[in-house]
This record gives C-alpha cells, structure tokens and sequence, in this order.
C-alpha cells in the first residue's frame, strides 16, 4: 500500500453504486471527501479481472478508518473515480 493523493475529476455515481456503497453506511459525501486528502491505495488483484480496480483506506468526517474499493473510468478527458463498495 502507498499513502498518496489521487487525481481525478470527479465521482462516477448511479443507482447500481450509490446503494452498494451506503448499504454498509458510508454516504456519499464521506466517500467523497476521502478523496480529497492523501490516502492508502493499493491494487486489488483478486477483482481486478474485467478492470483494475483499486483499494483506498482514509479517515472519514466521523473521524473512523473507511475502506473504499473502486476503479477509473474515463469520460471524453475526464478521469473520474467509480466507488464500487465502501465500509468502515
């Protein structure tokens, strides 16, 4: 795992991820706001078939370590993040 801060520009939701990712409680804008500060990433190998897909571990507004998978998608010149699940 390295700690660093992702670049992107902005968040991919829709109905599918949206309830995947609060079913476990973390809302959208902590998922969100976990982006914006230095985190730990790492790949995730074992669900990285179809496409890479990624780990991030930070502290969250509540001040808790939460744990958010995702991948990259690109949109035109756009880099956004697609949170797939998220926890704490």
């Amino acid at each position: 795992m390295e700690l660093s801060t992702i670049e992107f520009d902005g968040v991919d939701w829709d109905q599918g991820n949206i309830l995947k990712c609060q079913k476990h409680g973390v809302s959208i804008g902590e998922i969100e706001d976990l982006f914006l500060q230095e985190v730990l990433v790492a790949l995730d190998k074992r669900h990285s078939h179809k496409e890479e897909r990624f780990i991030a571990i930070g502290m969250s507004k509540r001040n808790e370590l939460a744990f958010v998978s995702f991948t990259f998608r690109k949109r035109k010149d756009r880099t956004l993040i697609r949170p797939i699940s998220a926890r704490y």
